[in-house]
C-alpha cells in the first residue's frame, strides 16, 4: 500500500484543463456558475495558485475567474498568501473534518485501529475508494522505522498499493483497466518488486481475493511493504480497507504472512460494526 511519496496517478482530480472545461460545459442549465466555482477550487487544490494559471486550467475568462476567486476568498473556501498566491481556505478544512466525522466507517474503525497499532507497532491506515483512487481517512503512525509521509486526505493509486488492491478485491472486471491506467511510464525502474503485465496482476489479484488480503511488495515505493484487508458493510460490499505498513527491515516475508490473519481479523471487526455478518 502506501508509498506515500509517489505522486497520485491521473484521476478526475488530476484531469487536464480540457476535461475540466468539458465538465463545465456539460453542467445542467442554471448550474454553470456553480460548476465554475467548483472548478476554480479544484484548480487551486491541484496547485494552480495564480489567476492566470487558474483561468487557463478551467477555461473560464480571467475577469470571471477573478470574481469567483473574490467570492471564494470572502466565504473562506480559499485564502490568499502574502505573495498573492491562492490556497485552500479554512472553510474547506471545517467541512472536510465534518465529512470525516460523519462517515460511519471512520468512527467505527477508530478503536479497532488503535488496538491494532498498539499490537503491531507499525503504521496503520484506513482508506476508501474515491474517484478511482485510494483516499486515506485515518492514519496511526508506527513507533519504529522511517516516518511515512502519508496523511489523511492523501490519494494513492489503487493497483500499486496494498490498501487499494484490497478495495478492488470484489471487482475483477476492473482489475485490468485500473492496472493499465495506473501503470507508470517508467514501470520497472527503481522499484524492487514490479508487476509488469496485466496477466500477472490479475493472477496476483485472484490469489489475494482468495485469501481476503492484499499485499504491497514495494510496488509503490522502494522499501515500503504492507498487508491490507477489505472492510464490508451490511450488504457485504467493500466500503473501505485497512492496512499495516512498515519498512523492509520490519516487514520480512514471514512477518507479512503472520500479519495477514491479524489485519483480516481487524477488518472483520470493523465490518461487524457496520452490520456485516460473514457466512
Amino acid at each position: 500500500m502506501t508509498g506515500p511519496s509517489v505522486a497520485p496517478t491521473s484521476s478526475a482530480l488530476d484531469a487536464p484543463g480540457t476535461h475540466v472545461r468539458d465538465e463545465i460545459a456539460a453542467a445542467p442549465p442554471g448550474t454553470q456558475t456553480l460548476a465554475r466555482g467548483i472548478a476554480v477550487v479544484n484548480a487551486v487544490a491541484r496547485g494552480r495558485t495564480r489567476l492566470r494559471e487558474i483561468a487557463e486550467e478551467t477555461g473560464v475568462g480571467r475577469s470571471t475567474t477573478h470574481r469567483l476567486l473574490q467570492l471564494l476568498l470572502a466565504t473562506g473556501y480559499l485564502r490568499q498568501l502574502d505573495d498573492g498566491a491562492y490556497a485552500l481556505g479554512p472553510a474547506l478544512i471545517e467541512l472536510g473534518y465534518q465529512a470525516l466525522q460523519e462517515n460511519p466507517v471512520t468512527s467505527i474503525a477508530a478503536p479497532v485501529l488503535r488496538t491494532l497499532a498498539e499490537r503491531v507497532h507499525d503504521t496503520v491506515h484506513l482508506a476508501i475508494e474515491d474517484r478511482g483512487q485510494v483516499l486515506y481517512l485515518d492514519k496511526i503512525p508506527g513507533t519504529r522505522g522511517a516516518v511515512m509521509r502519508s496523511q489523511i486526505g492523501h490519494r494513492m493509486p489503487l493497483t500499486r498499493t496494498g490498501i487499494g488492491k484490497a478495495l478492488l478485491l470484489d471487482s475483477p472486471g476492473r482489475w485490468s483497466e485500473r492496472f493499465l491506467a495506473e501503470r507508470p511510464v517508467t514501470a520497472g525502474q527503481g522499484l524492487a518488486q514490479d508487476v509488469l503485465t496485466v496477466d500477472a496482476f490479475v493472477q496476483v489479484m485472484r490469489a489475494s481475493a482468495g485469501r481476503g488480503v492484499a499485499f504491497d511488495l514495494e510496488e509503490n515505493e522502494p522499501g515500503i511493504l504492507c498487508v491490507a484487508a477489505p472492510v464490508r458493510d451490511t450488504s457485504g460490499s467493500i466500503v473501505a480497507a485497512i492496512s499495516i505498513t512498515a519498512t523492509r527491515p520490519y516487514m520480512p516475508p514471514e512477518r507479512l504472512e503472520t500479519l495477514a490473519p491479524i489485519v483480516h481479523d481487524a477488518a472483520a471487526r470493523i465490518s461487524a460494526g457496520l452490520g456485516w455478518r460473514s457466512g
